[in-house]
């Protein structure tokens, strides 16, 4: 008998989708653009091709103009493109709008980083998570799943099953919500007790935007195997690990990364999971120094940050990937303004040192390079907080 023939799965092709409007300029669009690619990669698909207009603000019908629609369309048509993804979050009415005009898949930022949560959740409370803001994205959206509905023009007999099918539909979302709010509500019970039972050790979280290296660290700081990969949200689920330096007990705890536009039903899911982090007692915020928009990152971690109650905490910025950090040098008779590509990692360090007042340090998590002066400064920290909790601790002394 001959063997099965296995075939790889067709890759979907995608196009990106941008807006320059007041608040945002053509350099950033691109960089957004970049990080939706990036998103796209980690969910399996290939950008092909990316679209960008200027616009004091979004079409409400179809988010980009006419004339742009007509272009995208034709691309569609001549290169059979899978998807269109935007680097937005839709309305129901501007999803059923352009996939009307297009005719081919449409998906938002939202639905797509949610896609990506979903293939990530391996644990019962991540899965169970993703699963309640996946049901709150769409529950406001189920109307454009139901386009033949457009062409009843009324009448006996025909207004009222298909109103009757959407309203069956968003009962049995709202239960389903109200059914994994309630097991989230007993997850969160047994995590908390869970967090009670280590006791009153020192606690330790790494946060940061996503993929700046957060599991790597966490490996090297704890001797561990957590789970590392250059993708985005390779982690989902909390990972706490029991670290020891110089004779000093903490615990470390690696958690979900942030990311620009993170959508709001993700945080609300989280909040448990977050609560890591807001029961911390010192954070450890690591940044991708080799990024070329590293300083919005850091902003994107605070604000989300202050969202969740966890701003007022002590933080150590830890720059991160020094191994792949490049800057272009300017010639001695090149007289243009210096920008941030000029700058060398020896001007980047004199710069953030002073503004943190020696609370941040720049490693390579990766090639373990400066991962001694790190502990020394972690050492520091977690010893002050220790010892004002346990001031007859002998062994510190």
């Amino acid at each position: 008998m001959p063997e099965p023939i296995i075939t790889e799965p067709e890759i979907q092709t995608a196009i990106l989708i941008g807006v320059i409007d007041d608040n945002t300029n053509e350099q950033s669009v691109n960089e957004y653009l970049d990080e939706l690619a990036f998103l796209a990669h980690t969910a399996g698909i290939l950008p092909v091709k990316k679209f960008i207009q200027r616009l004091k603000y979004p079409d409400p019908k179809t988010f980009v103009g006419s004339g742009k629609m007509k272009e995208i369309k034709d691309f569609i048509n001549d290169n059979n493109s899978d998807l269109v993804i935007f680097d937005d979050e839709l309305s129901a009415s501007q999803l059923r709008n352009i996939e009307k005009e297009l005719k081919c898949r449409i998906l938002d930022r939202t639905n797509l980083i949610l896609d990506i949560f979903a293939r990530r959740a391996r644990t019962a409370h991540a899965k169970t998570q993703v699963e309640l803001a996946q049901y709150q994205y769409l529950l406001p959206r189920l109307a454009g799943m139901w386009p033949h509905l457009e062409r009843q023009r009324g009448g006996i007999g025909l207004r009222g099953p298909g109103e009757t099918e959407i309203e069956t539909d968003r009962r049995v979302v709202r239960e389903r919500i109200a059914k994994l709010k309630e097991d989230l509500v007993k997850i969160d019970k047994q995590k908390k007790t869970q967090r009670q039972n280590r006791g009153k050790m020192v606690r330790v979280a790494l946060v940061g935007y996503t993929n700046v290296g957060k599991s790597t660290l966490m490996n090297v700081l704890s001797k561990s195997d957590v789970f590392a990969e250059n993708k985005l949200f390779a982690t989902l689920d909390t990972t706490v690990r029991k670290v020891i330096i110089e004779n000093l007990p903490f615990l470390i705890s690696d958690t979900v990364g942030f990311i620009r536009k993170l959508p709001h039903t993700l945080v609300e899911s989280f909040k448990s999971t977050l609560d890591e982090v807001r029961e911390s007692d010192i954070l450890l915020h690591i940044v991708d120094i080799s990024h070329s928009n590293f300083e919005e990152q850091i902003e994107i971690v605070q604000q989300t940050l202050f969202e969740i109650d966890a701003s007022d905490k002590p933080v150590i910025l830890v720059f991160n990937k020094m191994d792949a950090f490049t800057y272009v040098s300017k010639d001695d008779d090149d007289l243009t303004p210096v920008t941030r590509e000029n700058l060398s990692l020896d001007d980047l360090k004199r710069t953030w040192m002073g503004k943190c007042n020696g609370t941040c340090v720049f490693i390579s998590a990766k090639n373990k390079e400066n991962i001694e002066n790190l502990k020394e400064l972690l050492y520091t920290k977690v010893r002050e907080i220790h010892i004002e909790r346990y001031p007859y601790d002998d062994f510190l002394f």
